[in-house]
């Protein structure tokens, strides 16, 4: 049974694995983040996401340390009628603070499947 939506919540969409790699993270890691998600779909920004460079506005990128390890969530507020989450991942860049090269490219391509996904739903372009 679907959840009713708030008086201006957005849905809250999930691209490819990105639930079940959310549902993978620590408790305290999926608190903190759900929070930051939820403040999206009410058309707020937590102070702890910060954008997703490369993809241009409207993406962001929520980080969360837990027991030594960075754990991130990447979403867009780019649609008009949806917050969809792009990627979930716990960070493993052998490259130092850079996000590995497959994640981003992972991020590229389900922004773009979320383009697809809203027009067809919605038959609009974005914002």
């Amino acid at each position: 049974m679907a959840r009713t939506q708030a008086k201006g919540e957005k849905p809250l969409d999930w691209v490819g694995s990105s639930k079940k790699d959310f549902l993978g993270f620590p408790e305290k890691v999926k608190d903190e983040m759900g929070n930051a998600l939820g403040l999206a779909q009410f058309g707020g920004k937590h102070p702890s996401a910060k954008p997703w460079k490369g993809l241009g506005p409207g993406v962001f990128e929520l980080v969360e340390a837990h027991d030594g390890d960075a754990y991130r969530a990447v979403y867009t507020v780019h649609f008009k009628e949806v917050v969809y989450v792009l990627h979930a991942f716990q960070k493993k860049s052998p490259s130092g603070i850079r996000t590995a090269r497959v994640d981003v490219e992972l991020v590229e391509r389900r922004l773009r499947a979320a383009q697809q996904d809203y027009e067809a739903r919605y038959g609009k372009p974005t914002r």
